[in-house]
């Protein structure tokens, strides 16, 4: 193994899926033997937990002139054989940067989302300029073969630059010893996890619990974001709120996930779904919809069950009384689980850090 220096950028630790993607691996490969160092615009703790000691962590500063030459600067003093970069705005800076200071094709940026799950000019940046910018980086990761495809097809990407990697997910907790009979003795939780904004379907997802037939079950979201008040109040005119609880955000949510009985997934878009790969783990039967990353990681339903929310309210919430009544056996969901595990995503990106840095492609 060629031990290399490494740098990954994105724009903070905060609680984020791409950001805890980007502490974990960075961590990995520190553990692999790489000399890595994690750069980030500015600090926050949510996600500070997964990042190894091994790993250096430079915080640039606010204002992108600023983190940009900032940036720059610390591509030149540390000169890493690659970079690596995640969300839309830290793609297009480590590009830019990588570039200006004559390092050119030594980036490697990635897609962890789709323009639906963008808010800022940044975000749908990334996506209208799919193109120049998988051309200047060495590779462009995306999290799964769906959103592969629509940064291909629907943003015009180069398509022999781009290489899908799924998700390195890290779970505490779990249950090895987990069996039917312990998971359907559980309290009659759902649970769900994910910011509490309009493309998640919380609020659809409280609409279907209230559907539901079984009146003890109760439903759990995990998260933090504006539709909170909106939410609660949606349980308060079902008549369910005495039935809802939101935590807010939970860095480590492993006790959660061994006290549910269920976990919902209600997106409307998803390009992967760390989240089920947690369920998974944990052994627990997963109700989702039918979004690109739940479907590969559920293999087109074979581990789950699919309900398109949008269009099948009451569907949704038969599959939550079915997966409550009977959660059925853990074992097969804790074995797909393993498919996601950190030293294998961590495997393959150290296989395309030494496939760009070949002598025959230089």
């Amino acid at each position: 193994m060629t031990k290399r220096r490494l740098m990954f950028y994105t724009t903070s630790l905060s609680g984020g899926g791409a950001e805890r993607v980007w502490a974990v691996l960075a961590s990995a490969l520190a553990r692999r033997g790489h000399e890595v160092t994690l750069v980030v615009d500015f600090a926050a703790d949510e996600n500070r937990g997964f990042l190894a000691p091994e790993v250096d962590l430079v915080v640039l500063g606010v204002g992108h002139v600023r983190s940009l030459v900032a940036l720059m600067g610390e591509m030149m003093r540390r000169r890493p054989d690659l970079v690596f970069s995640a969300i839309g705005g830290s793609d297009i800076k480590a590009v830019l940067a990588s570039t200006l200071i004559g390092r050119f094709r030594r980036v490697v940026t990635s897609f962890h989302g789709y323009i639906e799950n963008e808010t800022g000019l940044f975000g749908w940046l990334h996506f209208k300029l799919a193109r120049p910018l998988t051309w200047a980086a060495a590779a462009t990761v995306c999290v799964s073969d769906g959103l592969e495809r629509d940064v291909v097809e629907r943003w015009h990407a180069l398509p022999d630059r781009c290489v899908r990697i799924y998700n390195p997910v890290t779970v505490a907790g779990a249950d090895p010893s987990l069996t039917r009979e312990g998971l359907a003795a559980r309290e009659p939780i759902i649970l769900g996890v994910g910011r509490l904004v309009p493309v998640k379907g919380f609020l659809e997802l409280v609409r279907a619990f209230a559907r539901m037939n079984d009146r003890t079950a109760r439903l759990v979201i995990l998260g933090q974001g504006p539709e909170r008040d909106a939410i609660l109040a949606e349980a308060e005119a079902l008549g369910v709120a005495d039935r809802v609880l939101l935590p807010g955000y939970v860095a480590k949510p492993w006790d959660w996930y061994a006290r549910a009985r269920c976990f919902a997934l209600t997106s409307h878009v998803e390009a992967f779904g760390n989240v089920v790969v947690e369920a998974l783990a944990h052994g627990l039967p997963v109700v989702a919809t039918p979004c690109d990353g739940p479907r590969e990681i559920l293999t087109d339903g074979r581990l789950g069950v699919l309900v398109s929310l949008a269009d099948d309210e009451q569907g949704y919430a038969d599959a939550l009384d079915a997966a409550i009544a009977d959660p059925g056996d853990p074992v097969p969901r804790m074995v797909r689980s393993a498919d996601f595990e950190v030293p294998i995503a961590a495997a393959r990106y150290e296989a395309l850090v030494d496939r760009i840095l070949a002598p025959s492609t230089r």
